[in-house]
């Protein structure tokens, strides 16, 4: 099982661990051309702009220029705010937290893909952002992460945001988790919301030490943990099943 997780644009101060090779290392020369230009782009007066940064968010601009030379920490520690709170990796028993490490994938739009336990620097680059000169990067990775990712075999639970989703389309074998608030018996989207039901969903599903193989396995076990779910129909051939997890 592949649990797919977007990541955050709160992240952990510097860290203190010397780079090593990250985990799908066919994506070297993609990651070389997205860090070229990104640090191109920060040491230009266009930064700000291009990377969509708020004038609170901008010193992470500085942090780009230095991503050369600054240490890393474990992706398991860079990633803050609802998701990854909710996620609460720190507090995962050894068992779970391997299986978390076999089967989480954070998408990025500087490294393409991570393990848990690669080490990165923080960084700011969104997937939504048009990147000089390569334009947009969910368009510019997704043939790259599809071809790492189609070999990998099972269920793929989706758990990302539209903008991360758009790099790889896994197909029939997904299942795409909506969170959707229900009040005075309308169903809406909130973003907060659903961070925060995403993360306590892949907490649930590192948690479990069964192999989920279908949708429908999926669900009996997210409803068996007290969430609210609802199995959409069948999809059409390759399209991906939809999993609702409904909040009060």
């Amino acid at each position: 099982m592949l649990i797919l997780l977007p990541p955050s644009e709160g992240k952990a101060p510097r860290g203190t661990s010397k780079l090593r090779r990250l985990s799908f290392p066919e994506l070297a020369s993609p990651r070389e051309k997205v860090l070229d230009a990104l640090i191109a782009l920060s040491e230009s007066g266009q930064a700000q702009s291009v990377l969509g940064l708020s004038d609170g968010q901008a010193a992470g601009i500085a942090l780009n220029r230095e991503l050369r030379t600054a240490p890393g920490l474990p992706v398991s520690e860079l990633y803050t705010g609802v998701l990854y709170d909710n996620l609460g990796l720190s507090s995962l028993p050894a068992e779970a937290r391997a299986r978390a490490t076999r089967r989480i994938v954070v998408f990025s739009g500087l490294w393409g893909l991570l393990r848990l336990n690669d080490k990165v620097p923080p960084y700011r680059l969104s997937m939504g952002v048009r990147l000089p000169p390569m334009g947009g990067l969910a368009a510019f990775w997704k043939p790259s992460v599809s071809a790492a990712l189609e070999p990998v075999k099972g269920l793929v639970v989706d758990l990302r945001s539209s903008t991360y989703a758009a790099a790889w389309q896994p197909g029939e074998r997904a299942v795409t988790v909506r969170v959707l608030r229900e009040a005075a018996g309308a169903r809406t989207v909130v973003s907060h919301m659903a961070k925060a039901t995403r993360g306590a969903v892949a907490r649930s599903l590192v948690e479990c030490p069964d192999r989920l193989r279908t949708a429908e396995q999926l669900a009996g076990f997210l409803a068996e943990r007290g969430h609210r779910t609802e199995l959409g129909d069948r999809p059409r051939p390759g399209r991906p099943w939809t999993l609702d997890v409904i909040v009060s």
